[in-house]
Protein backbone atom coordinates (compact mmCIF):
# COMPACT_ATOMS: atom_id res chain seq x y z
CA UNK A 1 0.00 0.00 0.00
CA UNK A 2 1.28 3.43 -0.90
CA UNK A 3 2.40 5.67 1.96
CA UNK A 4 1.12 9.24 2.48
CA UNK A 5 3.79 10.79 0.25
CA UNK A 6 3.06 8.28 -2.49
CA UNK A 7 -0.67 8.94 -2.10
CA UNK A 8 -0.16 12.67 -2.66
CA UNK A 9 1.85 12.04 -5.84
CA UNK A 10 -0.66 9.51 -7.14
CA UNK A 11 -3.56 11.85 -6.39
CA UNK A 12 -1.86 14.72 -8.21
CA UNK A 13 -1.32 12.60 -11.32
CA UNK A 14 -4.85 11.18 -11.32
CA UNK A 15 -6.40 14.64 -10.99
CA UNK A 16 -4.50 15.70 -14.10
CA UNK A 17 -5.95 13.01 -16.39
CA UNK A 18 -9.42 12.04 -17.59
CA UNK A 19 -11.53 9.04 -16.69
CA UNK A 20 -11.59 8.25 -20.41
CA UNK A 21 -7.81 7.92 -20.48
CA UNK A 22 -7.82 5.88 -17.28
CA UNK A 23 -10.37 3.40 -18.63
CA UNK A 24 -8.16 2.88 -21.69
CA UNK A 25 -5.09 2.29 -19.53
CA UNK A 26 -7.06 -0.25 -17.51
CA UNK A 27 -8.40 -1.89 -20.67
CA UNK A 28 -4.82 -2.48 -21.81
CA UNK A 29 -4.46 -4.67 -18.72
CA UNK A 30 -7.64 -6.58 -19.49
CA UNK A 31 -9.86 -4.67 -17.04
CA UNK A 32 -13.12 -3.83 -18.84
CA UNK A 33 -15.60 -3.20 -16.03
CA UNK A 34 -14.17 -0.18 -14.22
CA UNK A 35 -16.56 2.71 -14.98
CA UNK A 36 -19.40 3.08 -12.46
CA UNK A 37 -22.64 3.04 -14.40
CA UNK A 38 -25.18 5.77 -13.70
CA UNK A 39 -23.01 7.88 -11.37
CA UNK A 40 -23.23 11.43 -12.67
CA UNK A 41 -21.77 14.56 -11.06
CA UNK A 42 -24.24 16.87 -9.33
CA UNK A 43 -22.01 19.76 -10.41
CA UNK A 44 -19.76 19.12 -13.44
CA UNK A 45 -17.76 22.23 -12.50
CA UNK A 46 -16.85 20.83 -9.08
CA UNK A 47 -16.33 17.15 -9.65
CA UNK A 48 -12.62 16.40 -10.01
CA UNK A 49 -11.68 13.93 -7.31
CA UNK A 50 -9.25 11.13 -6.56
CA UNK A 51 -8.77 9.04 -3.45
CA UNK A 52 -8.90 5.57 -1.93
CA UNK A 53 -12.33 3.99 -1.55
CA UNK A 54 -14.10 3.74 1.79
CA UNK A 55 -17.29 1.77 1.33
CA UNK A 56 -20.83 1.64 2.71
CA UNK A 57 -23.25 -1.12 1.77
CA UNK A 58 -27.04 -0.98 1.83
CA UNK A 59 -29.50 -3.87 1.59
CA UNK A 60 -33.25 -3.42 1.10
CA UNK A 61 -35.01 -1.75 4.03
CA UNK A 62 -37.47 -3.54 6.30
CA UNK A 63 -40.22 -1.61 8.07
CA UNK A 64 -39.70 -3.04 11.56
CA UNK A 65 -35.98 -2.21 11.52
CA UNK A 66 -35.66 1.01 9.56
CA UNK A 67 -37.25 3.83 11.52
CA UNK A 68 -35.97 7.31 12.31
CA UNK A 69 -35.00 6.08 15.79
CA UNK A 70 -32.03 4.15 14.36
CA UNK A 71 -30.17 7.39 13.74
CA UNK A 72 -29.83 7.88 17.51
CA UNK A 73 -27.32 5.02 17.55
CA UNK A 74 -23.80 6.43 16.99
CA UNK A 75 -22.79 3.04 15.60
CA UNK A 76 -25.45 3.14 12.88
CA UNK A 77 -23.36 2.14 9.83
CA UNK A 78 -24.24 5.19 7.76
CA UNK A 79 -23.48 7.64 10.58
CA UNK A 80 -20.42 5.67 11.70
CA UNK A 81 -19.07 5.66 8.13
CA UNK A 82 -19.35 9.44 7.87
CA UNK A 83 -17.50 9.89 11.17
CA UNK A 84 -14.72 7.37 10.50
CA UNK A 85 -13.91 7.66 6.78
CA UNK A 86 -10.26 8.79 6.57
CA UNK A 87 -9.54 12.25 5.16
CA UNK A 88 -8.59 12.07 1.51
CA UNK A 89 -10.76 9.00 0.91
CA UNK A 90 -13.84 8.76 -1.29
CA UNK A 91 -17.09 7.46 0.18
CA UNK A 92 -18.52 4.84 -2.20
CA UNK A 93 -22.05 3.62 -1.46
CA UNK A 94 -23.65 0.45 -2.75
CA UNK A 95 -27.34 1.32 -3.11
CA UNK A 96 -28.03 -1.53 -5.52
CA UNK A 97 -28.71 1.00 -8.29
CA UNK A 98 -31.89 2.08 -6.48
CA UNK A 99 -32.47 5.84 -6.52
CA UNK A 100 -36.00 5.73 -5.08
CA UNK A 101 -34.54 6.96 -1.78
CA UNK A 102 -31.43 8.95 -0.96
CA UNK A 103 -28.14 7.31 -0.05
CA UNK A 104 -27.15 10.46 1.88
CA UNK A 105 -27.99 14.16 2.07
CA UNK A 106 -26.61 17.62 2.54
CA UNK A 107 -25.77 17.42 6.25
CA UNK A 108 -23.76 14.22 5.86
CA UNK A 109 -22.04 15.60 2.75
CA UNK A 110 -21.13 18.74 4.69
CA UNK A 111 -19.71 16.67 7.54
CA UNK A 112 -17.55 14.69 5.14
CA UNK A 113 -16.38 17.84 3.37
CA UNK A 114 -15.36 19.43 6.68
CA UNK A 115 -13.51 16.23 7.63
CA UNK A 116 -11.44 16.41 4.44
CA UNK A 117 -13.10 13.59 2.52
CA UNK A 118 -12.28 13.71 -1.20
CA UNK A 119 -15.79 13.00 -2.53
CA UNK A 120 -18.95 10.91 -2.53
CA UNK A 121 -20.20 8.33 -5.03
CA UNK A 122 -23.41 6.31 -5.02
CA UNK A 123 -25.27 4.27 -7.61
CA UNK A 124 -28.46 5.46 -5.89
CA UNK A 125 -29.85 8.90 -5.10
CA UNK A 126 -28.79 11.96 -3.11
CA UNK A 127 -31.18 14.28 -1.30
CA UNK A 128 -30.59 18.01 -0.82
CA UNK A 129 -28.91 17.72 -4.20
CA UNK A 130 -29.07 21.46 -5.06
CA UNK A 131 -27.28 22.24 -1.78
CA UNK A 132 -24.63 19.56 -2.35
CA UNK A 133 -24.12 20.79 -5.92
CA UNK A 134 -23.28 24.25 -4.56
CA UNK A 135 -20.64 22.85 -2.18
CA UNK A 136 -16.95 22.52 -2.93
CA UNK A 137 -17.36 18.77 -2.64
CA UNK A 138 -17.47 16.32 -5.57
CA UNK A 139 -20.64 14.21 -5.44
CA UNK A 140 -21.90 11.64 -7.94
CA UNK A 141 -25.24 9.83 -8.00
CA UNK A 142 -27.73 8.11 -10.29
CA UNK A 143 -30.38 10.79 -9.68
CA UNK A 144 -31.56 13.37 -7.14
CA UNK A 145 -33.90 11.74 -4.63
CA UNK A 146 -35.70 13.50 -1.78
CA UNK A 147 -36.89 10.53 0.37
CA UNK A 148 -34.76 9.48 3.33
CA UNK A 149 -32.63 6.39 2.82
CA UNK A 150 -34.67 4.47 5.43
CA UNK A 151 -37.58 4.13 3.02
CA UNK A 152 -35.68 1.73 0.76
CA UNK A 153 -32.19 1.20 2.22
CA UNK A 154 -30.83 -0.52 5.31
CA UNK A 155 -27.19 0.34 6.08
CA UNK A 156 -25.50 -2.95 6.91
CA UNK A 157 -21.70 -2.81 6.41
CA UNK A 158 -18.82 -0.37 6.08
CA UNK A 159 -15.33 -0.78 4.62
CA UNK A 160 -16.15 -4.09 2.89
CA UNK A 161 -16.09 -5.09 -0.79
CA UNK A 162 -19.20 -3.80 -2.57
CA UNK A 163 -20.70 -3.37 -6.00
CA UNK A 164 -21.42 0.17 -7.16
CA UNK A 165 -22.96 0.75 -10.56
CA UNK A 166 -22.18 -2.89 -11.44
CA UNK A 167 -18.46 -2.38 -10.71
CA UNK A 168 -16.66 -4.23 -7.90
CA UNK A 169 -15.11 -1.84 -5.39
CA UNK A 170 -12.71 -3.04 -2.71
CA UNK A 171 -11.65 -0.83 0.21
CA UNK A 172 -8.47 0.98 -0.81
CA UNK A 173 -9.15 0.86 -4.55
CA UNK A 174 -8.62 4.30 -6.05
CA UNK A 175 -11.69 6.23 -7.16
CA UNK A 176 -11.31 8.97 -9.78
CA UNK A 177 -14.10 11.28 -10.87
CA UNK A 178 -14.54 13.98 -13.49
CA UNK A 179 -17.37 15.50 -15.52
CA UNK A 180 -17.78 12.25 -17.42
CA UNK A 181 -18.19 9.97 -14.41
CA UNK A 182 -16.26 7.73 -12.03
CA UNK A 183 -13.62 5.04 -12.61
CA UNK A 184 -12.31 2.43 -10.15
CA UNK A 185 -8.60 1.52 -10.18
CA UNK A 186 -7.36 -1.56 -8.28
CA UNK A 187 -5.04 -0.47 -5.48
CA UNK A 188 -2.23 -2.77 -6.55
CA UNK A 189 -1.71 -1.10 -9.92
CA UNK A 190 -2.74 2.49 -9.22
CA UNK A 191 0.80 3.93 -9.32
CA UNK A 192 1.60 2.46 -12.72
CA UNK A 193 -1.82 3.37 -14.10
CA UNK A 194 -1.32 6.97 -12.95
CA UNK A 195 2.09 7.14 -14.63
CA UNK A 196 0.79 5.63 -17.85
CA UNK A 197 -2.24 7.92 -17.94
CA UNK A 198 -0.01 10.99 -17.61
CA UNK A 199 2.04 9.80 -20.60
CA UNK A 200 -1.09 8.98 -22.60
CA UNK A 201 -2.52 12.43 -21.86
CA UNK A 202 0.63 14.17 -23.11
CA UNK A 203 0.46 12.22 -26.36
CA UNK A 204 -3.28 12.77 -26.81
CA UNK A 205 -2.81 16.51 -26.31
CA UNK A 206 -0.25 16.46 -29.12
CA UNK A 207 -2.65 14.47 -31.33
CA UNK A 208 -5.49 16.92 -30.67
CA UNK A 209 -3.26 19.81 -31.70
CA UNK A 210 -2.24 18.03 -34.89
CA UNK A 211 -5.83 17.10 -35.80
CA UNK A 212 -7.06 20.63 -35.07
CA UNK A 213 -4.42 21.87 -37.52
CA UNK A 214 -5.90 19.65 -40.25
CA UNK A 215 -3.88 16.45 -39.99
CA UNK A 216 -5.49 13.07 -40.66
CA UNK A 217 -5.79 10.58 -37.80
CA UNK A 218 -4.49 7.80 -40.08
CA UNK A 219 -1.00 6.91 -38.97
CA UNK A 220 -1.29 9.37 -36.12
CA UNK A 221 -3.86 7.82 -33.80
CA UNK A 222 -2.68 5.20 -33.15
CA UNK A 223 0.77 6.37 -34.22
CA UNK A 224 2.95 4.63 -36.75
CA UNK A 225 6.73 4.75 -36.31
CA UNK A 226 7.07 8.07 -38.14
CA UNK A 227 4.36 9.76 -36.10
CA UNK A 228 5.82 8.42 -32.86
CA UNK A 229 9.24 9.76 -33.82
CA UNK A 230 7.73 13.17 -34.65
CA UNK A 231 6.01 13.25 -31.27
CA UNK A 232 9.17 12.32 -29.38
CA UNK A 233 11.10 15.03 -31.25
CA UNK A 234 8.43 17.63 -30.48
CA UNK A 235 8.42 16.60 -26.84
CA UNK A 236 12.20 16.81 -26.57
CA UNK A 237 12.16 20.26 -28.16
CA UNK A 238 9.51 21.44 -25.72
CA UNK A 239 11.65 20.28 -22.80
CA UNK A 240 14.80 21.91 -24.19
CA UNK A 241 13.92 24.80 -26.57
CA UNK A 242 17.60 25.60 -27.05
Amino acid sequence: MADKQDDAEIRSKLLAVSTATLTTALFKRGLRNTFIQGARPLNPQKCKMAGPAFTLRYIPAREDLDTLAVFRDPRHPQRHAVETIPPGSVMVIDSRGDARAASAGGILATRMMVRGVAGLVTDGGLRDSPDIAAMDFPAFCRAPSAPTNLIHHHAIDIDVPIGCGDVPVYPGDWIVGDAEGVVVIPAGIVAEIADEAVEMTAFETYVEQQVAAGRSIIGLYPPDEAARAEYEAARAKAKDPS
